[in-house]
């Protein structure tokens, strides 16, 4: 585990922005606008999917993919200037958020600038010809770490960036030597020391194909050496088979639960339920009380939070990387004074500290988190079905405060009654 790593990264929310498609005008000054809504959500850390030029050849869709990048250091043009880009940072510190940018170093675009420049840097095929790892993805060329003078190129960008941002997501971090890794990190703090490392870990099935091809793929354990947070892609299969009704909660909830025990005493995962890769929380559960739970649930895991840009508005569209493809902020929801509050509960130094456990009824579809500390106790129950039902509560009896909605709720006999509604109780 980086030796660094601070364990109040627990209580933080990371919301993501597309910039193309998350205001009517698509640029830097669109986003700023929305400062003020985003920062009442309960807000840290404002991610930027890549803020790059664009690569035109074998380009996906109308305007291509974010992610096939032809110059590591500027700005896409169709997003504003750089002054742009760093007037959005600095309005951003002011609201008393920090900003994160993607990293995506497995690969560029067919013409960028360092395929121009150092052609010695990429993979060759064995034809000799430029060409990727991952066959789907036709629009990128993959990099080749074996030359060291990549490294000092990545590592000079990294550190300009660096001066302006305060943390970075690092796509497909898999993909590239956990070495480079470890000396971006050492590197980096001696320009930034508070600098956020979120690594894109990926799920097993692409590590297993990646090594059987050939190829080195780095597992969560491996990242976490160099990394503050990594993606719970490791558990993520067990989410989507519980929710599609293929496996039991326990199931999904034990393979939780040995998180605390395969990984590093201060492991941080990314707590999500959707993201740009992946279908909307609305899409999959469907009901506005389903999400509301599931919602409710992803806050009170350990780690950190992942917001996606229209989850708060419960969009159902996970909109196109390649085209104009709009969040909708009008869909008649809004879950933002639920965000809100369960911000707060996340705050608690019982979650940071506090010893963590969950605890499955599978006949009932319910779920139990509960921190203790000698600070107190932080003790949330979730009806993922939202069937009415009872489960125990490892408080005393008495009467409580719903922290997500401010209603009473009572213990009673070790047990609470739930309503299909999640509740939060502190004492």
């Amino acid at each position: 585990m980086a030796s660094n790593t601070n364990k109040s990264l627990k209580n933080k929310v990371i919301y993501s922005v597309y910039v193309r498609n998350h205001s009517e005008s698509g640029d830097f000054k669109g986003v700023m606008k929305d400062l003020d809504r985003i920062k009442l959500l309960g807000v840290d850390y404002i991610w930027f999917m890549p803020i790059h030029p664009i690569g035109e050849v074998n380009k996906k869709g109308e305007l291509g993919c974010p992610y096939s990048i032809s110059d590591y250091r500027a700005v896409n043009p169709e997003y504003g200037t750089m002054e742009d880009f760093k007037e959005l940072v600095s309005a951003i510190h002011e609201k008393g958020m920090k900003c994160m940018i993607d990293v995506v170093y497995n690969h560029t675009s067919h013409e960028s600038v360092l395929s121009k420049e150092h052609p010695e840097f990429f993979y060759k095929k064995p034809d000799g010809r430029f060409g990727n790892k991952v066959g789907d993805w036709t629009d990128v060329i993959d990099l080749d770490y074996t030359n060291k003078d990549l490294w000092d190129y990545q590592l000079e960008t990294l550190k300009m960036w660096a001066k302006i941002v305060d943390g970075f997501r690092c796509d497909v971090a898999s993909l590239v030597p956990i070495e480079f890794w470890n000396r971006a990190r050492k590197e980096v703090a001696e320009v930034n020391p508070d600098c956020l490392w979120l690594a894109e870990s990926v799920e097993y099935g692409l590590i297993k194909y990646a090594r059987d091809t050939g190829f080195n793929c780095l597992s969560d354990s491996e990242l976490y050496q160099a990394f503050d947070i990594l993606y719970d892609y490791d558990v993520y299969p067990k989410y989507l088979a519980y929710v599609d009704g293929e496996i039991p909660l326990s199931e999904y909830i034990n393979a939780l639960n040995q998180q605390e025990y395969i990984y590093p005493e201060n492991y941080i995962k990314l707590r999500c339920l959707e993201n740009h890769d992946r279908a909307r929380a609305k899409k999959l559960v469907v009901t506005e009380q389903e999400v509301i739970n599931y919602t409710a649930f992803m806050y009170m895991l350990k780690g950190t939070v992942l917001l996606y840009a229209g989850q708060e508005t419960e969009n159902t569209n996970t909109p196109s990387l390649f085209d104009y493809d709009k969040v909708d902020w009008n869909t008649g929801f809004d879950l933002t004074p639920i965000l809100h509050n369960l911000y707060r509960v996340k705050q608690s130094e019982v979650i940071t500290n506090g010893k963590y456990e969950l605890k499955a009824y599978d006949s009932e579809n319910a779920v139990t988190i509960t921190y203790k500390s000698d600070k107190g106790i932080v003790f949330g129950a979730f009806s993922m079905r939202c069937y009415e039902c009872i489960v125990e509560a490892e408080v005393p009896d008495g009467e409580y405060k719903n922290k997500i909605n401010g209603k009473t709720v009572f213990v009673k006999n070790g047990e609470i009654e739930l309503d299909g509604f999640p509740v939060i109780i502190e004492c």
